[in-house]
C-alpha cells in the first residue's frame, strides 16, 4: 500500500515532512512532545491529550501492537501521533491489533519518518505551537494560514467534551469490598485511577464536569476526587465554582493533574501556560515534607502559579527539580491536597501510591 506523503506545519512558519502510517487528511492540534520510552497505548488514550498532536521522541514506536487491557479511556484522544518510524511487526503475545490499524479504527492521522528530534528540539526552544498535519495540502503559506487560524488550547474547555455524559457508578460488577464512597469529578478520568480507588475498597460514583455541588452531595461521599484532564482550567470556571462550594463542606478531597489546577483556582490561585508542558515518564518531584525525591509520569501544558497561593490558606508540597514549578499543594485546615503530577501511571513503579492511601486515611480508613 502507498504511505501519502505529510506535511506538518507550525503557526511560526516551520515545516516538517514525513509520510502517512495510519489514515490520511488533515487535521490541527497543539503540537507537543512525550519523552516516555514505552507506554504509547496509554498516551494516546490519555484524555488530557485531547487537542493535542503527540510527537514521541523514542525511534521506533509500535513494536508491541495494542492491547486491550492497557486502555486509559474508551478510546484514542490525541488529535495525531508523530514518530521517528512505526515498526512493520508487532511482537506481543496480548496485542490485538496493530498501531496503525487501531488509529485507521479510531480516525486517528499517524505520521512517520519526522525527524522527531528536531521537532522536539523546536519546540523545547521556540514552545509549544499550534500546528496542521495534511496529507491532501503541500503548500507552505496555505498550511501555515491554517495553523495560524486554528483554535489552540488558552481559554477552551476541553474537559467537557471527554466528560462522562451522565452519573456512573465505576464496574460495580467488579467491586470486592467498600469501605468508602467517593465522588469523581470527571474532566478526562484515566481508567487506572478508578481502578486503584477500587481496588483500595471505594464505590466510585463518576460525575460529569458540570454536576452541582448539591447533586454530589445527594450520594453522601466519603471523599471528593478530582481527575486529571485536557486543556486550560481557566475554560471550566463553572467546574471551578462546584468545586469551591464542595471543599468549603470540609469533604475529603484528592485532586491530579487538571484537579490540582482547579483545586487552586478554587481556593483563588492562578493558573498559566508553561512554555512546552511537562510530557514524559521520569519527570523529577520532591515531596517538600519529607525531602524525597520521586519519578514521575506526567502530562500538562497548565501549571498553578505557586507563589499565587495564599499561605494563609494552602501550602505548595511538592515541586518539579527542572523548574520549580508546582507540582502540588495542602489546604492549611481542610483535608485537601493535590498533585500536579500522575500517581496512578506507576513509573517509580510505587513511588506515589503513598498518595492514595492518604486520600483514604483522610476518609477515616
Amino acid at each position: 500500500m502507498t504511505r501519502p506523503p505529510a506535511t506538518i506545519a507550525l503557526e511560526d512558519g516551520t515545516l516538517f515532512t514525513g509520510r502517512a502510517f495510519a489514515g490520511r487528511g488533515e487535521v490541527e492540534g497543539e503540537l507537543v512532545f512525550n519523552t516516555s520510552m514505552t507506554g504509547y497505548q496509554e498516551i494516546l488514550t490519555d484524555p488530557s491529550y485531547r487537542g493535542q498532536i503527540v510527537t514521541l521522541c523514542y525511534p521506533l514506536i509500535g513494536n508491541y501492537g495494542i492491547a486491550a487491557e492497557d486502555m486509559e479511556s474508551y478510546r484514542p484522544h490525541a488529535a495525531g501521533l508523530v514518530v521517528g518510524e512505526c515498526s512493520r511487526i508487532v511482537s506481543n503475545w496480548r496485542s490485538v491489533m496493530s498501531l496503525p490499524a487501531y488509529l485507521e479504527e479510531n480516525g486517528i492521522l499517524g505520521i512517520e519518518r519526522v525527524d522527531t528530534r528536531a521537532i522536539t528540539l523546536h519546540i523545547r526552544d521556540k514552545g509549544a505551537m499550534k500546528c496542521i498535519i495534511s496529507t491532501e495540502d503541500s503548500d507552505r503559506d496555505s498550511l501555515v494560514a491554517k495553523a495560524k487560524a486554528s483554535r489552540g488550547l488558552v481559554g477552551r474547555d476541553l474537559a467537557s467534551e471527554v466528560s462522562v455524559k451522565e452519573p456512573m457508578i465505576w464496574q460495580p460488577e467488579l467491586q470486592k469490598k467498600i469501605l468508602r464512597r467517593v465522588a469523581t469529578i470527571d474532566c478526562g478520568t484515566k481508567y487506572n485511577q478508578l481502578r486503584i480507588l477500587q481496588d483500595l475498597g471505594c464505590e466510585v460514583h463518576v460525575f460529569p464536569n458540570n454536576t452541582t455541588a448539591e447533586d454530589i452531595l445527594a450520594i453522601k461521599p466519603d471523599g471528593l476526587f478530582l481527575s486529571n484532564g485536557p486543556g486550560d482550567p481557566e475554560g471550566v470556571l463553572q467546574t471551578v465554582s462546584e468545586v469551591r462550594k464542595l471543599i468549603h463542606t470540609g469533604l475529603p478531597t484528592f485532586g491530579i493533574c487538571f484537579g490540582h489546577q482547579l483545586t487552586a483556582l478554587a481556593l483563588g490561585a492562578k493558573t498559566f501556560k508553561l512554555k512546552f508542558g511537562h510530557r514524559g515518564g521520569n519527570q523529577p518531584v520532591m515531596n517538600l515534607a519529607k525531602g524525597t525525591v520521586e519519578i514521575t509520569a506526567q502530562n500538562h501544558g497548565f501549571c498553578v502559579d505557586k507563589d499565587s497561593l495564599d499561605p494563609a490558606v494552602a501550602e505548595t508540597t511538592h515541586i518539579n527539580l527542572n523548574d520549580q514549578t508546582s507540582e502540588g499543594l495542602r489546604h492549611k485546615t481542610l483535608p485537601v491536597f493535590t498533585v500536579q503530577y500522575h500517581p496512578e501511571a506507576a513509573p517509580g513503579p510505587h513511588d506515589s501510591m503513598y498518595l492514595f492511601h492518604d486520600f483514604m486515611k483522610s476518609m477515616g480508613e
